[in-house]
Parts: C-alpha cells; structure tokens; sequence
C-alpha cells in the first residue's frame, strides 16, 4: 500500500432502501475493492452491497490462484495490484485500474452458484494450461458448437457454464466458501487466465437500465474511475446471446 491509498470502511445499506425492499429484504454480501481513482491515486476498501446479479457478476469470474499473464509475466489473481499492466488479446497492454472479490458458498442452498472447473487443453493445446477453476461470472473467447453458424466466424464471448459437458467441463461445488475474483482494465479486453482467452469485467451495454437509479448509483460507486455506465466503454468482442433470465448481466 503506498502513502496515497485510501482506506474505506464498509458502507451500510440506505440509498437504496425502498423499491427493492417491497417484496422482501435484500441479501447482502461483503465485497473487498482496490482500485485506482481518477487522480492515480490508491482506494482500497469494503462494501456491503446488494448481493443481486449485477452485483456478483464484478466479482465472481475467477478463483483464487488464477494466474493472469501481465506483461512482467504470470501472476496470481490475488496479487495484482492497481496499476500492473495486463496483456490483453489485441497485442496493446491494458491497465488494471479495478480488482474486487467476495466470498461465495457454492454450495449454500439459498442459491446454488456452481464453480466451473475446467481440464487441461479443453480448448486446445495449452487452453488452459492446467486445470482451471471459474466462478458463474467467467466468459471464455470461444464460440459454442452450436452458435457457429449463428456467429459466422466471428469469435464471442461466452459463458463457461455453457461448456460443461460433465467430462473436459465439469460444475464443482465446494461446501465451504471459495474467494472469487474479477479484474477491470482501463479498456475492455480480453486477457490470458491460465492460457486461455478470458474476458475482464463490464457490466454489459444495457446491464444498468433494468435498474433503480438509487442501485445504479450504488453499482457505480464500486469503481471510483467510473463515473456513469458508458465509462465502461465498448465491449472488446461481441457476447453470446443467454437465456432471458441473465438478460441484466448484458
């Protein structure tokens, strides 16, 4: 931590206390963020925030000890750091300006949230490089069989669950907590994590808009450089179509 990081506390829950609340109290989960601000400089803190998809979807993409290819070389997901450069698929480092994490029970019987454990080359040689383990939020660079012809060539991005095939892709869930990770970048892009081509976190072009101002505004403080939901900028790589009832993560 340098002589610039600030550290904040948890923030309770208030803004969004209304609407949402009418059909029921809002599960709440901890999340930890380093980031930088605007300015360059270091925040470091935790929240206490709305454990609804949007939400999770920051920062339920990888397990801890996935390791990210940096431009100084592979380096554990836990210990980047704001700042460290990311080699990204379109050959131009990015700058990791966001890191979050939680802790998920995959197992916990009031939502099932399966881990994705993926074999050595299931996606070709090297891809990944050794067994890998992805939480519900991961997208992989790699268009699914039966979106070929759909996709016309082009390469999305997909949800890992959408591979599992009970063999080279398989759901694993651990009874006791997992910490789960995602990255941001100064750009959308598309980095190694174990050898094989995984997205970074956007929260998708029209992810915000089925929502109350009072929780995008609340999902906007997560991330101190962002300052309104187009500051995200444009996807890297188009997404796969999902079911409708992941339409919120889009």
């Amino acid at each position: 931590m340098t002589a610039s990081a600030t550290i904040a506390a948890s923030r309770p829950m208030s803004a969004f206390d209304g609407e949402e609340n009418r059909a029921g109290p809002v599960p709440m989960r901890n999340y930890e963020i380093a980031a930088l601000r605007a300015d360059g400089s270091l925040f470091i803190g935790q929240d206490h925030a709305p454990a609804l998809p949007l939400f999770e979807s920051a920062f339920a993409a990888f397990a801890r000890g996935t390791l990210i290819q940096t431009v100084q070389g592979d380096v554990a997901i836990e210990d980047l750091q704001p700042g460290d450069m990311i080699n990204t698929s379109s050959g131009e480092p990015a700058q990791l300006i966001w890191i979050g994490s939680s802790n998920f029970v995959p197992a916990d019987a009031g939502r099932r949230m399966p881990l994705v454990r993926i074999m050595p080359d299931s996606f070709g040689q090297d891809r990944p490089s050794s067994f890998l383990t992805v939480g519900p939020a991961a997208r992989v660079l790699h268009t699914a069989h039966h979106l070929r012809a759909e996709a016309g060539g082009t390469r999305l991005l997909t949800p890992v669950r959408e591979f599992v095939d009970g063999v080279n892709v398989i759901e694993v869930v651990p009874p006791t907590p997992v910490r789960l990770f995602h990255i941001c970048l100064s750009r959308h892009a598309v980095t190694k994590a174990g050898g094989l081509e995984m997205e970074t976190f956007h929260p998708g072009a029209h992810a915000t808009r089925a929502i109350s101002q009072n929780l995008r505004d609340r999902f906007l403080s997560m991330f101190p450089q962002i300052g309104h939901a187009t500051d995200f900028g444009p996807l890297a790589h188009p997404r796969a179509p999902v079911a409708p009832s992941e339409d919120a993560a889009q």
